[in-house]
């Protein structure tokens, strides 16, 4: 599959069964949550297959125009108002097609993690939602939901009771806690399986949360174990 984001992997001993493809924040790189993958305690057997996309390099407009890597612009301090939506729908078709290479590459859908931070969260929320095969389930963390009010609209079946894993931190000055509870609030009220933790943290990930979230995981994979 031609014209694919870069991405760091990270390859299982054996031949991957299960994949995570985890986006990341706001002028990080696929390098970023990296460093988590021995801290997740994923026994090897499950054969997980980590996928970091590298967002491509755009000027963001809450950050004086610098170039930076970016899911979409960032147009105010509210993240409601005035959202990108051409940045956003080139992100969510990249995204897209590293599913589906996951799918071309042997690990179908429904043993697939989408996972992400802060905007790399928002856009793995908005895909993940509207995704036509049900996935092994959501991993959103410091995030928000993306154009809320046409969610309801939009939303495929196939997700529907797809598991969700949301994490927060109760001092985050980026992405406040409060859009975090807003976020789950809105997803609960549609009727989504979604879980919410927060921590006593910044808009960053702490020890506590990466154990929560390989638990999460390993719940996810072990399950799939005896699917096809």
């Amino acid at each position: 599959m031609s014209g694919l984001l870069p991405a760091v992997e990270i390859e299982p001993s054996a031949p991957a069964r299960h994949a995570v493809i985890w986006l990341h924040g706001l002028g990080a790189d696929g390098h970023d949550f990296e460093p988590i993958v021995p801290e997740l305690g994923l026994d090897r057997a499950l054969a997980v297959r980590f996928v970091f996309p590298h967002a491509p390099k755009i000027p963001v407009t809450i950050n004086m125009g610098l170039i930076m890597p970016a899911w979409y612009d960032v147009r105010a301090l509210d993240l409601r108002r005035d959202q990108d939506e051409r940045g956003i729908l080139r992100s969510v078709e990249q995204v897209r097609a590293l599913i589906g290479r996951e799918i071309e590459r042997g690990v179908p859908a429904e043993r697939i993690v989408l996972a992400g931070f802060s905007q790399g969260g928002a856009i793995a929320l908005h895909v993940g939602l509207r995704y036509e095969r049900r996935l092994a389930g959501l991993l959103v963390l410091s995030t928000y939901l993306l154009f809320e009010d046409r969610l309801e609209r939009e939303r495929g079946e196939a997700n529907r009771k797809t598991p969700i894993f949301q994490a927060h931190g109760e001092h985050d000055p980026m992405v406040p806690h409060d859009r975090g509870v807003a976020t789950h609030r809105k997803l609960v009220e549609l009727g989504y399986e979604a879980e919410f933790r927060s921590y006593p943290m910044q808009h960053q990930v702490c020890l506590e949360e990466i154990r929560e979230v390989g638990a999460w995981l390993r719940a996810r994979f072990d399950g799939a174990q005896g699917g096809g």
